[in-house]
C-alpha cells in the first residue's frame, strides 16, 4: 500500500495522528531512487507512521495542513534535484518540462522549494519542529554560491528556519532522531548526531573553523579557502566538526555518517515499495521520471572518482557501499512480476556502475585519502582494481529465467576499468551482452590542462578506451557505438581549449544534439572555482569563461548548426584561429554567406528507397 497523502486515508489505517508529515517537491513515486520513498519506508519499517504531502500549493497555508500537525514533526525536502537546477537551464532560462511532477507539468513546486516549505509550515504550524534533507539542503548546508541569483546565500538552515538539516544518505540519521523524539527529545536539543547540522552557541575544541558568511560573501579567497577545509572533512572515519558564524550563531557539520554495511543497504532496497507512482496522478499523465528508473536496480553507492564537477563527495561520500548478489537477484524477480516488464533490466549500477569495492584496504581503516585523489590527476598506486564480482553478478542476472536482457547504463570509469589486469574479459562480455547498440561514457575534454581541472584522466587513457572497445566490439561482431559526454566552458577552459575540443570531435566524427555546458550547482569544486577564479586545491588563479564566451565555447561543440556559425567565426576569429573558417576539412565553419566545409554537407542527404524489395 502507499502511504497516506491525507486525513481520509490515515483514517482508513485507524491512524488519529502521524508521526511524522513528509512534505517534498515532487510526485509521490514509491520507488527506491526516490529520495522521500526510501526513508519514509525506512521510518515505517522502524515503526512510525508517515503521512506523505507531495508538492503542495505553496501559495495556500492551508494545503499545508492536509494531513494535521504531526505528532514528532516535519520533514523537509525539494525532491531528488535541486529545485533551482530542476527549475532554470544553464542560459538561465525556465525549463519547459519537469518530469518529476505530474505529466511533466512546471510550476507545481516554488523556486527553493525547501525555504518556501518551511515558511508555510511555520505560517500553518507556529512551533512545529522542522527537519530539512535531500539534495537541496544537504550541498546548501553552509554559506554557498547560488548561480541563478549570482550571490552567496546563507546557509539553508539560517534562511529556512528549520531545527535540523541531515545531509547525505540519511536513513540511519533519520532513525536516530526519530528515536529521540519518541523518548521526548526536543528536535532543538538534539545535537552531534552524525550525519546532521544545526545551530550551537559555542563551537567543540577540535572543530574546523570555516570563515564566516560576512566575510566569505565578500572575499572570494576567504570563500575558496574555507570550502577546501569544509571538503576535506567529508569522511566519516576522521572528519571533525565543521562550524561556520551565520549572523550572531554557528552552524555546525557533524561528521558524516558512517558507511552503510551490505546488510543494511540490502534491507533498505528490499521494503516494501510499490515501485510506481501514486495513482492519484494517473489521470494527469502519470510521472514522466519513473520511466528512466521503473526498471533499473541500484547494486551500489558512492563514487571515488573524484570528478571536480559532481558533489557524490559531500552526499553520498568516497567510499563504495554495495548490496549483495543475493538482494540484488531478489529485486529482479520482483521486476518480473510487475505489469509492464518486458524482460529488460535497463541498468544495474550505481553513480558509476563498475565500482563494486572501495578503492583500497587504506580506507576501511584510515579513511580515503584527505590530500589526493585515486585516480586524479594519475591513478594511484594502492588503487584495487577487479572487476569479477560485478561481472559475476551480470552472469546471474541474464541467467535468471524470464530475463532476456541486462543492460548497464550507469557510468563507467573507463580509467578505472583500463587498469584491471583482466579488463578485456570484462569488456568483452559488457559488448556482448549489456550494451544496447551505444555505450556511454564521460571522458569531458581533450585538453590536458582542463581534464587536470575537471579530475579527469588524461585525453590518451580516453583513446585506449576507444581503440580496445572498437576492436572487441569487431570481435564479437557487434556494431556498436560509444557516445562520449564532453562539457564546455569548464572552468580551465579557454577558447583555445575549446577549439582544441571542437577539432577533436569532428576527427572523432561525433556531432552531438544536446551539448552539456557546464552549470555551477551547489557544493563542488567547479563551482568554487567558478565564483572564485581559483582551484580551492592549490589557491592559484584559474581561466574562468563566463558571458558571451561561455555561448562561444558551447556553439563551438555544435560548430555544425547553422544557427551557430556566426558566434564560431567570432570565436575562431577573437582565439586568432581564422585558419579554421574557410571549405577545407579541417575547418569548422564556412565564412559568412557561404556553403559548408568539406565533409559537413549532411542536411540533404538522399533518401533511402523504402519499396520492399520482389522475391
Amino acid at each position: 500500500m502507499f502511504l497516506p497523502t491525507n486525513k481520509k486515508e490515515m483514517q482508513e489505517r485507524g491512524w488519529d495522528q502521524p508521526d511524522f508529515v513528509f512534505v517534498f517537491g515532487e510526485a509521490y513515486v514509491d520507488h527506491p531512487s526516490f529520495g522521500h520513498a526510501i526513508i519514509s519506508r525506512v521510518l515505517e519499517d522502524a515503526g512510525y507512521r508517515v503521512a506523505m504531502l507531495p508538492l503542495p500549493d505553496y501559495n495556500n497555508v492551508e494545503s499545508f495542513k492536509r494531513c494535521g500537525m504531526p505528532r514528532l514533526g516535519f520533514l523537509v525536502s525539494a525532491g531528488n534535484m535541486d529545485s533551482m537546477v530542476n527549475h532554470f537551464s544553464v542560459g538561465k532560462k525556465r525549463r519547459t518540462t519537469d518530469v518529476y511532477a505530474p505529466g511533466g507539468k512546471v510550476g507545481m513546486r516554488p523556486d527553493r522549494a525547501t525555504i518556501m516549505y518551511c515558511n508555510r509550515i511555520r505560517q500553518a504550524f507556529k512551533d512545529a519542529p522542522i527537519i530539512i534533507g535531500g539534495v537541496e539542503a544537504s550541498l546548501r548546508r553552509f554559506a554557498h554560491y547560488d548561480y541563478i541569483s549570482d550571490k552567496v546565500h546563507h546557509s539553508i538552515l539560517e534562511d529556512s528556519g528549520a531545527d535540523l538539516l541531515i545531509y547525505g544518505m540519511g536513513e540511519r540519521a533519520i532513525v536516530q532522531v526519530a528515536k529521540l523524539l519518541d523518548r521526548g527529545v526536543p528536535l532543538k536539543n538534539i545535537r552531534g548526531i552524525r550525519g546532521t547540522c544545526n545551530f550551537i552557541e559555542e563551537p567543540k575544541p577540535d572543530s574546523v573553523h570555516m570563515d564566516d558568511y560576512e566575510q566569505v560573501k565578500s572575499d572570494r579567497k576567504a570563500f575558496a579557502a574555507s570550502y577546501m577545509r569544509y571538503y576535506r572533512e567529508q569522511d566519516a572515519t576522521y572528519g571533525k566538526p565543521v562550524v561556520q558564524m551565520q549572523h550572531r550563531k554557528y552552524v555546525v557539520q557533524n561528521p558524516p555518517q558512517k558507511p552503510l554495511s551490505t546488510k543494511e543497504l540490502d534491507k533498505i532496497y528490499e521494503l516494501p515499495y510499490m515501485r510506481t507512482y501514486h495513482p492519484m496522478y494517473e489521470k494527469l499523465g502519470g510521472v514522466p521520471a519513473i520511466k528512466e528508473v521503473e526498471f533499473s536496480i541500484t547494486s551500489s553507492r558512492g563514487c571515488f572518482g573524484g570528478c571536480s564537477f559532481c558533489a557524490l563527495n559531500f552526499h553520498q561520500g568516497r567510499v563504495i557501499q554495495v548490496r549483495s548478489h543475493d538482494s540484488i537477484l531478489r529485486e529482479a524477480n520482483i521486476l518480473k512480476d510487475q505489469p509492464n516488464f518486458k524482460g529488460y533490466i535497463h541498468d544495474v549500477g550505481g553513480p558509476t556502475a563498475n565500482f563494486r569495492k572501495p578503492s583500497c584496504a587504506k580506507q576501511l581503516k584510515s579513511g580515503v585519502c584527505q590530500h589526493k585523489q585515486c585516480l586524479s590527476p594519475k591513478v594511484c598506486g594502492n588503487l584495487e582494481v577487479d572487476h569479477s564480482d560485478y561481472l559475476a553478478l551480470l552472469r546471474k542476472l541474464r541467467a535468471l529465467p524470464g530475463i532476456k536482457k541486462v543492460f548497464v547504463r550507469s557510468g563507467l570509469r573507463f580509467d578505472y576499468l583500463l587498469e584491471d589486469k583482466d579488463y578485456k574479459v570484462f569488456l568483452r562480455e559488457l559488448c556482448k551482452h549489456h550494451i544496447s547498440g551505444q555505450l556511454k561514457v564521460a571522458p569531458e575534454h581533450v585538453n590536458q590542462r582542463v581534464l587536470e581541472a575537471m579530475g579527469k584522466a588524461p585525453p590518451e587513457v580516453f583513446k585506449r578506451f576507444k581503440d580496445s572497445y572498437e576492436e572487441i566490439n569487431r570481435s564479437v561482431n557487434k556494431d556498436q557505438y560509444l557516445v562520449p559526454y564532453f562539457i564546455s566552458s569548464h572552468p580551465g577552459s579557454d577558447l583555445s581549449a575549446a577549439i582544441e575540443l571542437a577539432l577533436a570531435m569532428k576527427k572523432m566524427h561525433i556531432h552531438p544534439k544536446q551539448v552539456q555546458d557546464f552549470y555551477p550547482t551547489p557544493g563542488t569544486i567547479s563551482t568554487c572555482m567558478y565564483y572564485t577564479g581559483l582551484d580551492p586545491r592549490t589557491m592559484k588563479p584559474i581561466y574562468v569563461p563566463k558571458g558571451e564566451e561561455k555561448r562561444m565555447q558551447r556553439a563551438l561543440l555544435q560548430y555544425r548548426e547553422k544557427r551557430n556559425h556566426a558566434l564560431v567565426r567570432k570565436a575562431l576569429k577573437k582565439a586568432k584561429r581564422e585558419d579554421r573558417i574557410g571549405f577545407a576539412p579541417n575547418c569548422l565553419v564556412p565564412p559568412e554567406g557561404k556553403g559548408q566545409p568539406q565533409g559537413q554537407n549532411n542536411n540533404k542527404r538522399k533518401k533511402p528507397d523504402r519499396r520492399k524489395r520482389r522475391r
